[in-house]
């Protein structure tokens, strides 16, 4: 059961991350579910220096049910953007759940006929046989409501959609206004998914760095990075290779010193018969520990995971500490502008400005785990 955003909170004495640097402690008001100005009869909450940061976005998450929200929820991650899950039912019973993380999805994916995800159990729907079906996939998934269309690309030749399907899968979801994200976990996938037009790559490849010309290539094309990190790390410790993840950490650093929007995902995913390499929630605070080692100020990461992926994204109502936003928000002992590791430290979470604290997080992880 979840709670609706009620009544006034002021937080007095908070430190609060603009995006750049910490204020001086000051107040802000959590007034029903957004960010209020007025602090005339609120509660009054003495936050006594701590930092207020904006709640997280996990770029990359798949959802299993209400626990995958109520684990996000419990540390912090407020909004989680969804990389194929269905059926559309799924979907749209977790979508705007009072108090807990809120959601976007593509629904079912696109994905070749001889690739790895071919083996996951995929919907028939998923296999878009070429050029002309590409259309009527974008169009079912857009009334099914999805929010951006994904894409699972592999390096040519190693079974995933036909290049020319994936053209046309990219320019019908642009022509109904559809951002287009791309799985891409190889250096050939990357290249294929800068070809056909992809918006999105997500993942970063384990073994080899990226070369310069796709370096560049992500440069002029405005084109934005999710690495999940996480995940790559995992991959390669359990495929007995985690020498394998220097690669990646490295081609992050590239991306980033380019110019190259970088957003924190974790591909967080409950997949029944399969080990869970990364879970949900905590995983997000490692990706930043991640981006921090790949290079990135601490600054930079934790706009990786609230301005930028809200930008990117189109989520104009969150990712910031200002008035008239949702009340998304994380209150955590320590700065994690001097120590990343801080984000961990949570006092207090407001969830669509619903109020949470870490005993009921302690309490929603020993439920995910019983």
């Amino acid at each position: 059961m979840t709670a609706r955003a009620t009544g006034r909170t002021a937080l007095t004495g908070v430190r609060v991350f603009d995006g750049h640097r910490l204020s001086e402690p000051r107040t802000v008001v959590v007034d029903g579910a957004v960010i209020g100005t007025d602090p005339a009869g609120a509660r009054i909450v003495d936050a006594d220096g701590a930092v207020l940061l904006p709640g997280l976005i996990d770029a990359h998450i798949h959802l299993h049910g209400l626990d995958t929200l109520e684990q996000l929820c419990s540390w912090g991650v407020t909004t989680g953007l969804d990389m194929a899950t269905w059926p559309a039912s799924l979907v749209s019973s977790l979508r705007g759940v009072d108090g807990l993380t809120d959601i976007r999805s593509p629904g079912i994916p696109v994905i070749g006929p001889a690739g790895p995800h071919s083996h996951f159990g995929m919907p028939a729907e998923a296999l878009v046989p070429d050029g002309d079906a590409a259309d009527r996939f974008v169009a079912a998934r857009v009334a099914e409501g999805a929010d951006y269309v994904k894409i699972v690309l592999e390096a040519p030749g190693d079974g995933g959609p036909d290049p020319e399907v994936a053209r046309a899968v990219v320019e019908a979801a642009h022509r109904l206004g559809k951002l287009v994200v791309a799985h891409a976990s190889s250096t050939g996938a990357y290249e294929l998914a800068l070809d056909v037009g992809a918006d999105i790559l997500t993942h970063i490849p384990n073994g080899e760095p990226l070369g310069d010309d796709v370096v560049a290539r992500m440069v002029s094309g405005r084109r934005v990075a999710v690495p999940t990190l996480s995940m790559m790390q995992a991959l390669a410790t359990l495929r007995g290779n985690p020498d394998a993840f220097t690669a990646a950490s490295a081609s992050v650093a590239a991306l980033h010193r380019a110019g190259v929007p970088v957003l924190a995902g974790t591909d967080a995913a409950l997949q029944p018969g399969l080990p869970q390499l990364v879970t949900h929630g905590e995983s997000l605070h490692h990706e930043l520990e991640l981006l921090v080692a790949a290079g990135l100020s601490t600054v930079d990461a934790l706009r990786a995971a609230t301005v930028l992926p809200a930008r990117h994204f189109g989520l104009d109502d969150r990712g910031a500490v200002e008035p008239g936003l949702r009340a998304d928000l994380i209150l955590v002992d320590g700065d994690p502008l001097s120590d990343i590791r801080a984000t961990r430290n949570i006092e207090r979470i407001w969830c669509g400005g619903v109020e949470h604290t870490p005993a009921l997080r302690a309490a929603t992880d020993r439920s995910t785990r019983a």
